[in-house]
């Protein structure tokens, strides 16, 4: 939260770019696996049901963007310009991009490239695999060695994999 100063209030917290991609690259992993787990449990597996899956999932993660931009823009409580308002929305873009692979692989299999029966195993896989990546990125950035960082990647896949089947016995 921005605080006051003898000057007048704080500029805004901006995210770094690094911050942002990090966040929003585990934030729509989970989201496209845990969503590929919910459509999934409605039994669709025609060529229609998964680009249906595929258009849902898109904008489900445009609304999480939307939303999360304007929970930061809220947050902050700091005088704003309406440009800064466009900026924190676009700032999101990680989270949006993140899921465009689930995307890829559901609006396949609706086109008919793969099978629609069973692509979320491998929307699964992938989306781990996205999350073992960025574990192994964020341990190699602080300087971690080889072995601890692909065990820190391996834990935020496990952990990934526990929020995605959680959120499934939820539902």
């Amino acid at each position: 939260m921005a605080e006051s100063t003898a000057a007048g209030p704080a500029p805004p917290r901006r995210h770094s770019t690094r911050e942002a991609v990090l966040f929003g690259g585990v934030y729509g992993a989970v989201l496209a696996s845990s969503m590929v787990a919910a459509l999934s449990q409605y039994g669709r597996t025609t060529a229609a049901g998964r680009r249906y899956d595929a258009v849902w999932l898109l904008v489900t993660a445009l609304a999480s963007a939307l939303a999360h931009g304007y929970a930061h823009y809220i947050a902050e409580r700091a005088p704003h310009s309406r440009w800064e308002v466009l900026r924190t929305l676009r700032d999101e873009w990680p989270l949006v991009t993140a899921v465009l692979p689930t995307v890829f692989l559901l609006a396949g299999a609706g086109w008919g490239w793969w099978p629609p029966n069973g692509v979320e195993y491998p929307a699964f896989a992938l989306n781990i695999g996205i999350l073992f990546t960025l574990g192994l990125i964020t341990a190699r950035w602080s300087s971690r060695s080889w072995p601890t960082a692909v065990l820190m990647g391996m834990g935020d896949a496990l952990l990934g994999v526990i929020v995605v089947v959680a959120n499934a016995l939820i539902k």
